[in-house]
C-alpha cells in the first residue's frame, strides 16, 4: 500500500522541484484509496479518470514552464455538496441522487482553475445536518484513528479523508462546526473563514445565514494556501464580503511573540464539563503559545449555552424555508434523523426567529466587545475525543453527544479554525479552537501555524 500523501505545501514544493509529478501523486492517491477506503467510506465518488487526464495536462504544462501556482498538480477532493459540472452532486441524499449539475460551484472551478486535481466526492451528513445515518444511499464515514468512532459531521468524508493521507487537500462546509467538527475529531486542521468571503455559489445551502465554506487539510499551511486559491467575490452569491484578503499566507511564519490572545476559559471550565485528557490538552496549548511569546489574558464571552441556542433556531428555521415543499411531499426519502430534526423546526414561529435575529445581533456585539485589541480568541473545540458510531446512532437526535464549543464563532461568522492539540491514551486525537474577529483570518492561521510548528502532532498519523 502506498504511503500517506504529502502534505499540500509538500506535494508543491515537490512538483516544482520536478521531485515528483501529478500523475504520480494521483496515482498514489488513486492506491491509497483503493486499500484504504472500503473501510472509511469516505468517497461517494472517484473520478479517477477524470484525475489521470487532469494530471497528465498539469504535468505537461508544468514540463513546459507553465505552473499556475501552489495548487497546480496537487489531488484534492470536494464534500458531495459542491456542484460538479457533469459530475453526480448528491448532498448524500436519496432526494439527489440523479442531480448531474451543468455547472462548477465556484469553489470548484477556482480550484480546477488553480490547476488542482479532483478525485471524488465525499461523504457528508444528508444536506449537511444530522448524523451519522444508516438509512441513506451512502454508509457513514468513519474515523481513520479507529474505524468504530465517529468522524465529526457533516464534512465526515473530509476529514476522514485527509486523516488518512488518502488526497491533501478536502473542501468541507460549517454551519455551526461542520468543518471544526470533523478536524477535531479526526486530528486535522480545519478552518472555517470568515462569513462571506468565500463565495457559496453552487454548494448546497443548510442555512443561509450561517453557512461557511471553508478546507479542511493535514496543516494549518495548507489551509491558507488553499484560501488563496478559493476567497474573493464571485458577484453571486447575495451574502459575499466587500472586504478582500490579498493574502491568507503573508506572514503566516512570522511567530506571535507579542500578540495578544484571549482565553475564553468557561467555555472548558464551567459551560460544557470536559474530559480531563482534552480539558488538559488545551490548557497545555495555552503554555505553548505563551512560550511563543503570545500574551494571553482570560476573556468572557457569553455562555455557551446561549449560542448554542441562538444557533439552532436560525438553522433550523432556514433549514426547514429549503426543504419544507419535499418535506410535505416525499417526507420518506430523507434519512429519519434528517426529517426528524426537519419536522421539528415546524414548532418555531416567526416571532422565535425574530427574537433569535435580535439576540444574534446582541451576542455579537457582546462578542466584538469583548474581543477590542485581541489578535485572537483559543477556546475549546471538542472537550473529548470522538465518541463511538454506536453512541451517536438513533434518538435523541438533539443532544451534543460529541461535547461541542463552536456555535459562538458560527454566529459571529468569525474565522475558527480547529488544530490537533494532542491525543488520548487510546490513540484519538484531542483539538484545540483558534478564533478571532472577522477579517482577522490572517492573525487565526498565523497562530495556528505557530502552535503546529511548536509541537509534534503532526508527525504522527493514523495506521489503517
Amino acid at each position: 500500500m502506498s504511503a500517506a500523501l504529502p502534505t499540500l505545501a509538500a506535494a508543491s514544493r515537490a512538483l516544482a522541484a520536478g521531485r515528483t509529478s501529478a500523475t504520480a501523486l494521483v496515482e498514489q492517491s488513486l492506491e491509497r484509496i483503493a486499500a484504504l477506503d472500503g473501510q472509511l467510506h469516505s468517497f461517494v465518488l472517484l473520478t479517477a479518470d477524470r484525475a489521470r487526464a487532469a494530471a497528465r495536462a498539469a504535468d505537461a504544462a508544468m514540463k513546459r514552464g507553465k505552473r499556475i501556482g501552489p495548487l497546480h498538480g496537487v489531488p484534492y477532493a470536494l464534500k458531495d455538496i459542491y456542484a460538479t459540472a457533469g459530475i453526480r452532486t448528491t448532498a448524500h441524499s436519496r432526494l439527489l441522487i440523479k442531480n448531474v449539475p451543468q455547472r462548477d460551484s465556484t469553489v470548484a472551478a477556482r480550484l480546477n482553475g488553480a490547476g488542482a486535481v479532483l478525485m471524488g466526492k465525499l461523504a457528508t451528513h444528508e444536506f449537511a445536518t444530522g448524523g451519522p445515518a444508516v438509512d441513506l444511499p451512502f454508509p457513514p464515514a468513519r474515523n481513520p484513528w479507529n474505524t468504530d468512532h465517529f468522524t465529526g459531521g457533516s464534512s465526515s468524508g473530509s476529514g476522514a479523508a485527509v486523516a488518512a493521507g488518502l488526497v491533501p487537500l478536502a473542501m468541507g462546509s460549517d454551519t455551526s462546526g461542520s468543518i471544526r467538527g470533523p478536524a477535531a475529531f479526526c486530528g486535522v486542521a480545519g478552518f472555517k473563514p470568515t462569513y462571506g468571503i468565500v463565495p457559496r455559489t453552487g454548494v448546497v445551502p443548510l442555512a443561509f445565514s450561517l453557512d461557511h465554506c471553508g478546507p479542511l487539510a493535514w496543516t494549518v499551511e495548507d489551509c491558507a494556501l488553499t484560501m488563496n486559491a478559493i476567497a474573493g467575490p464571485d458577484g453571486e452569491d447575495p451574502a459575499e464580503a466587500s472586504t478582500r484578503i490579498a493574502s491568507f499566507t503573508r506572514g503566516i511564519g512570522g511567530g506571535i511573540a507579542g500578540m495578544r490572545i484571549g482565553v475564553v476559559r468557561h467555555f472548558h471550565e464551567r459551560d460544557v464539563e470536559g474530559e480531563p485528557d482534552a480539558v488538559a490538552a488545551i490548557e497545555d496549548a495555552i503554555k505553548v503559545l505563551r512560550r511563543l511569546g503570545a500574551k494571553v489574558t482570560t476573556v468572557k464571552l457569553a455562555p455557551n449555552a446561549d449560542w448554542d441556542a441562538c444557533v439552532r433556531v436560525l438553522l433550523y428555521a432556514e433549514a426547514l424555508s429549503i426543504h419544507e415543499r419535499d418535506l410535505d411531499t416525499r417526507p420518506e426519502l430523507y434519512a429519519e434523523i434528517t426529517r426528524t430534526r426537519l419536522e421539528a423546526a415546524r414548532a418555531i414561529s416567526g416571532a422565535d426567529v425574530i427574537h433569535a435575529q435580535r439576540w444574534r445581533r446582541q451576542l455579537c456585539s457582546s462578542y466584538m466587545a469583548a474581543t477590542e485589541g485581541l489578535d485572537a480568541v483559543v477556546s475549546a473545540c471538542a472537550l473529548g475525543a470522538a465518541p463511538t458510531i454506536e453512541a451517536m446512532s438513533g434518538p435523541p437526535y438533539f443532544s451534543t453527544r460529541g461535547k461541542l464549543i463552536m456555535t459562538a464563532f458560527s454566529l459571529t461568522g468569525s474565522p475558527a479554525l480547529s488544530v490537533c492539540a494532542g491525543f488520548t491514551a487510546s490513540g484519538l486525537p484531542l483539538s484545540v479552537q483558534i478564533a478571532g474577529r472577522p477579517f482577522d483570518d490572517v492573525k487565526v492561521l498565523r497562530v495556528g501555524h505557530a502552535y503546529e510548528r511548536a509541537t509534534p502532532w503532526r508527525d504522527r498519523r493514523p495506521t489503517l
